[in-house]
């Protein structure tokens, strides 16, 4: 059975991997093999989302926007088939498989064969999966410093604000100001020596000094020194690929862990007097990775106060802790503010504005008001609180100037309503693709009603009916009112098998 799956998950690469670029001499190898046992969840730590998106799509995202066509090799292992599935077939983008986890060495020993034997010479950058945080601008920096200070390898770091002990990152170990003798570093104080992993820290002695040499001197740190100190590994990192490919299959794994760290390269490039630069991020929490719910709950709330920050000025949230806007719907709403339109746009509290959906001016979504999907709004369109409003992928939903829904409403698929309508409170409309809803300007459906594929005519007032794939015709009497459809109910079916008790 399980080589029936690794043959399958073989299938699905060949079938999702594109072909290397030769043309753009970089490549970013997001590391996704790990499942994240401290997270206590059946799925893969890499498909947790944070603002409604995958953490390992919010990566890839995060690169390929920072690099126009820049090569992206995902390490798939466990849930392989699920993350695949999330990012699908994209140009320059290629899938490897680590069967057996053994280390962030070895997963980025597995990326490289998509590049081994192929005419690539330049740079390789490698993430985390789990790092949801980090953006666009953050890579095209430490990409930029990597670049300028003509780096053989770069590593961004981060500065864990919390207790020591709580701080579970690899430390970065500088150069101090003083070897062990006492004599002055000169210019090697702040260099990177190492990273050393947690785990093998505290597998140290404590009545003995962790001694490392770099430039032919000796440092001396005590364990409690290593332990509190706070600069962590962030595990993104970028090398010069022929540095890199001499020696990554060189690393041994000769730790607490019996793994292969990439963090030992650090030692072995510096024996080597290759280059290593540090930096850290202009913002520290896009290096936040996650290993339980509690900080990817936090991850989440940085996420949501950064979508609030881009907003605030521009629209009404009611409730800044309590609100979700697709990153999508937010781009387009600063669009919209650049014409200098007033957009009087209000989002009420707990209020979840999905993927797909175009607001427009003077929009308000009241409470708990859940839209998703392809839904576009006309201008002064009011939809009170407990509303429900979606479609499915190729289904449409255009809502008109002027309307109203009122509480408590659901709204399905391919719906059509016109301008100036009002749909009351207690009404459910389905439209599929072979029969959707069209909806006319000024009607009212009103009462507990049912309308699923059907056509209703302007000016047409529906009141408590059920109304399944009809046309509901403007129909004027004889005084110019028009007719009301009022407990309009389908002939019953299955009748014969009910009776009275």
């Amino acid at each position: 059975m399980e080589f029936q799956e690794n043959k399958e998950i073989h299938q699905l690469i060949d079938k999702n991997s594109s072909r290397i670029n030769l043309d753009i001499p970089e490549a970013a190898i997001i590391l996704a093999a790990g499942h994240g046992k401290r997270i206590k969840s059946q799925k893969s730590k890499m498909l947790h989302k944070i603002w409604g998106i995958p953490t390992v799509e919010r990566v890839y995202n995060a690169c390929s926007s920072a690099i126009k066509d820049l090569n992206i090799i995902i390490v798939v292992g466990i849930k392989a088939k699920d993350v695949l599935e999330v990012i699908g077939k994209k140009d320059s983008t290629s899938f490897a498989y680590q069967e057996v986890q053994n280390g962030t060495g070895h997963a980025v020993q597995i990326g490289l064969k998509n590049i081994d034997g192929k005419d690539f010479d330049g740079i390789i950058y490698v993430l985390p999966g789990d790092m949801g945080l980090i953006d666009m601008e953050t890579i095209q920096s430490f990409r930029q410093e990597f670049i300028k200070t003509k780096s053989d390898m770069m590593v961004l770091t981060g500065i864990f604000d919390g207790k020591p002990e709580e701080n579970a990152y690899g430390r970065i170990i500088r150069v101090k100001r003083e070897d062990e003798n006492g004599n002055s570093s000169g210019e090697d104080f702040g260099r990177v020596i190492e990273i050393r992993e947690h785990k093998d820290i505290l597998s140290l002695p404590e009545d003995k000094p962790y001694r490392v040499q770099y430039n032919n001197r000796m440092y001396s740190f005590s364990r409690k020194e290593l332990i509190e100190n706070n600069e962590f590994n962030s595990g993104v990192y970028a090398f010069d690929y022929k540095k890199l490919i001499a020696l990554i299959h060189t690393i041994e794994s000769n730790n607490v862990q019996n793994e292969i760290y990439i963090t030992d390269l650090i030692s072995m490039f510096n024996k080597k007097h290759y280059t290593i630069g540090a930096i850290s991020p202009r913002e520290p929490y896009v290096v936040m990775g996650f290993n339980n719910k509690s900080v990817l709950k936090e991850m989440e709330a940085i996420a949501r106060k950064t979508i609030y920050e881009k907003v605030k000025d521009l629209i009404e949230i009611d409730d800044p802790d309590d609100f979700f806007i697709d990153e999508s719907v937010v781009e387009n709403i600063i669009e919209m503010d650049k014409l200098n339109i007033p957009l009087d746009i209000y989002i009420g509290k707990g209020a979840h504005i999905g993927k797909g959906v175009k607001l427009n001016y003077s929009t308000a979504l009241s409470k708990n008001v859940s839209v998703s999907g392809n839904v576009k709004f006309g201008k002064n369109v009011t939809v009170r609180s407990n509303v429900h409003l979606s479609c499915f992928r190729g289904q449409s939903m255009t809502i008109g100037d002027g309307v109203e829904v009122l509480s408590g409403n659901i709204i399905r698929g391919n719906v059509s309503i016109g301008n100036n309508t009002t749909i009351e409170s207690s009404v459910t409309m389905t439209g599929n693709d072979e029969f959707p809803v069209i909806i006319g300007n000024n009607v009212v459906i009103r009462g507990t009603s049912y309308i699923f594929g059907s056509i209703v005519e302007d000016d047409v007032r529906i009141e408590h009916s059920v109304i399944i794939k009809k046309r509901v015709e403007k129909l004027i009497k004889r005084d110019g009112s028009i007719q009301p459809i009022k407990f309009f109910l389908p002939l019953p079916e299955g009748i014969d098998a009910i009776e009275d008790l």
